[in-house]
């Protein structure tokens, strides 16, 4: 049998300049347990609490009761809402996620980091520790890779699946796949470390309950990847700015430098301080040394002395298993936003996404905004396996018929026409300012990262600059906004786009800015004008 690699998905153009990354130590958004960060490097005492964030501000100033916080008790399901059509009788799904719960839990992973870190070849071989690939086919990617002069590759291409992805030895989209650990289904989705592809690594990130952030323990590269210039910072605030509160960083090519304790422990120290900054908390990081391209310490505990000696901790598919799933929004209207559309072999044709909330059954009415066209549920494929039903966290292929597949775009969103998701030009935010190299002023360009949405967009007016900590309003009309500033402004994008208040939807109402090629921004939507 060849190996079950799904396709890729997900595929976006990247827009913006290409430039280097221009933020030192960037703070990111708290959210989740209140939890406050600590001050960026250079920040003065009296500015400690920029890193307190957007998020959490929003939910003291704006945010009602009706945040879905992670739940403690992993078997939690909520009740799904009573007001269902005749088709949602058919299956009582609250049941039937119990049911599956008892087996294992979902979750859906994004591994991340800088370029040529190692992430492909790391998570290839774990597929094929795992047996997901077969020898055969894995004899085939070494001998192809050898004859292609990229010996060392050949792990990588179990997720690096286009040529040129192979001819540049790099990953430019978001490859997907499904493994399994003793507790947990995973969703894998490797993606780009390049800064070109940022745009398609956010769809990734967006997408994900948890992370595993890759480094190059290699002297020298560690350092590359992550001072100015590098992804391994942009990469774990884009992770946290998104929701992700849990991460583990695979401190990858240890077997270069000797499996030495004080790398792995001048590494560990270096992130963990940035890592503190980005607003993710100590308890919810974990390290674990590896070797992508020897296998060690991926699948078992590596038996090598030089690591065995000091290290005592988990292997990384332990360190994978024991991810606590976050609480899903079942009980909320659905709402799965479009990754990819293909054409079907019959009369429909396919969406793919990540189902953001509520749940979905085969023979449904479901409307896509923005066409706010509807069309009918034929068939829904999990996990490359047709099923009758598929709820919040699932990755989900639709067929659909009844719709011209010209109406929909990647972005658009599939909802209960009952209860459907709002569309707009023009909305408001509260926003996190990165370290940016020019002011931000009215009438500044912007790429908006919503999502698997990227849309052209203008900042049309700064509305006031809020205290880092209460959320409360410090000056009103700012000329411009600067480097670590929290603010209130108005948005306008080129083309409607479906979104959701952040206190209704989490997942919905976050997105990213962007300008030049650079993250300038992390926001979350207060407020929807039109």
């Amino acid at each position: 049998m060849e190996s079950e690699i799904v396709p890729k998905i997900t595929k976006m153009t990247v827009s913006g300049k290409k430039q280097s990354m221009g933020f030192e130590v960037p703070c990111a958004l708290a959210e989740e347990n209140g939890h406050t960060n600590t001050p960026q490097k250079g920040l003065l005492p009296e500015d400690a609490s920029v890193a307190s964030g957007v998020l959490e501000a929003v939910s003291k100033s704006t945010l009602s009761p009706q945040v879905v916080q992670v739940s403690e008790d992993q078997n939690m399901v909520p009740t799904p809402a009573k007001k269902s059509s005749k088709a949602k009788q058919q299956i009582d799904v609250k049941a039937e996620l119990e049911k599956r719960q008892g087996g294992k839990q979902l979750l859906n992973l994004v591994v991340i980091g800088h370029v040529d870190a190692g992430k492909s070849t790391l998570m290839g071989h774990l597929l094929y520790l795992l047996g997901n690939v077969n020898k055969r086919t894995m004899h085939k990617y070494e001998q192809e890779s050898k004859k292609a002069g990229k010996a060392s590759f050949a792990y990588a291409w179990v997720l690096d699946e286009t040529g040129e992805e192979r001819e540049r030895g790099v990953t430019m989209d978001v490859g997907m796949t499904k493994f399994e650990t003793p507790t947990k289904v995973i969703t894998l989705m490797d993606a780009p470390g390049h800064k070109d592809f940022i745009p398609n690594m956010i769809t990734g990130a967006a997408q994900a309950d948890v992370a595993i952030l890759v480094v190059d323990a290699s002297r020298g590269e560690f350092e590359a990847g992550f001072e100015t210039g590098g992804q391994t910072r942009e990469h774990g605030l884009l992770v946290r700015s998104l929701g992700v509160t849990q991460l583990a960083v695979a401190v990858n090519k240890m077997d270069q430098v000797n499996w030495q304790q004080e790398r792995f422990q001048e590494i560990t120290s270096k992130l963990g301080q940035f890592l503190k900054q980005a607003g993710f908390k100590e308890s919810d990081v974990a390290y674990i040394p590896t070797s992508g391209l020897g296998g060690e310490n991926l699948v078992t505990r590596s038996q090598s002395s030089d690591l065995t000696q000091w290290y005592k901790g988990n292997c990384l598919l332990e360190q994978i298993d024991s991810f606590k799933p976050p609480q899903r929004s079942v009980d909320k209207p659905f709402r799965l936003c479009v990754a990819d559309v293909f054409k079907d072999q019959g009369s429909g044709f396919c969406v793919t996404g990540k189902i953001e909330a509520g749940y979905i059954q085969v023979g449904e009415r479901l409307l896509a905004m923005p066409p706010n066209e509807t069309c009918t549920a034929k068939g829904i494929t999990l996990h490359d396996e047709p099923v009758d039903w598929a709820a919040a966290g699932d990755h989900v292929s639709l067929t659909l018929t009844g719709m011209d597949i010209i109406k929909i775009n990647v972005g658009c969103v599939f909802c209960d026409p009952k209860e459907p998701i709002k569309v707009c030009t023009r909305f408001r935010a509260r926003v996190l300012i990165f370290n940016i190299e020019v002011p931000i002023t009215k009438g500044f360009p912007v790429l908006l990262h919503y999502q698997t949405v990227s849309e052209p967009a203008t900042i049309t007016r700064l509305l006031s600059i809020l205290h880092k900590s209460t959320g409360e309003v410090t000056k009103k009309k700012p000329k411009f906004l600067a480097k670590g500033q929290n603010a209130l402004i108005e948005l306008q994008t080129q083309r409607p786009v479906a979104l959701e208040l952040y206190k209704d939807f989490k997942e919905l109402g976050r997105f990213m800015l962007r300008y030049s090629g650079s993250t300038i921004a992390a926001g979350v939507v207060t407020e929807i004008k039109e």
